[in-house]
């Protein structure tokens, strides 16, 4: 078993790439653009959607209850469509330096936890192969593989999904290759 504590380099360093790397891959790189798209007659819509006044939050539409999910009208509602989530952010321009050090946090967390279980997987002078066996397959598993819930419950588009868990990928090696190369001896 390896102390915690001596992984925080590893731990802050791999956060600091994988920050990097996703700020190249959603801001350099052009396979992102497609992620999000206009909606038709935007002109006519925002202003039916200011009129309602909607709080942050996420709606779901055409609204209804388990109770409710199964009666005829409800039905009738999903068979006419559209059919959708909507999430609402706080009005005025995007805040992105709040959004950026919730995600470094988010990736700091994600780092700590995989030290976390490689520290108590592996002991101290494991080969760099299996260091980044192990630390890669978690990263992977929680960079990835979680946003494959978002495709399955959310209609996330797949091809969007996909994306994300190859970015997992990506990062996953990433924190892999940082934890191999710093791992105590």
């Amino acid at each position: 078993m390896v102390p915690l504590i001596s992984l925080w380099l590893p731990i802050v360093l791999s956060a600091v790439i994988v920050f990097i790397a996703s700020s190249i891959l959603h801001m350099v790189l052009p396979y992102h653009r497609s992620d999000y798209n206009k909606l038709p007659d935007e002109e006519k819509i925002l202003p039916l959607m200011r009129t309602a006044n909607l709080k942050p939050g996420v709606y779901t539409f055409p609204f209804c209850t388990h109770e409710t999910m199964k009666l005829p009208e409800s039905i009738e509602r999903y068979k006419q469509g559209p059919v959708g989530l909507i999430t609402v952010i706080p009005s005025g321009p995007p805040n992105m330096g709040k959004y950026l050090a919730r995600w470094f946090g988010y990736c700091l967390l994600m780092a700590f936890f995989i030290a976390y279980l490689a520290a108590h997987s592996l002991a101290p002078g494991t080969h760099y192969l299996q260091v980044f066996r192990i630390v890669g397959t978690a990263g992977f598993i929680g960079f990835g593989l979680s946003s494959l819930s978002n495709g399955i419950w959310k209609g996330q588009p797949f091809t969007n999904t996909m994306k994300e868990v190859v970015d997992g990928l990506i990062y996953g090696l990433l924190v892999a290759g940082v934890f191999g190369w710093l791992w105590p001896r």
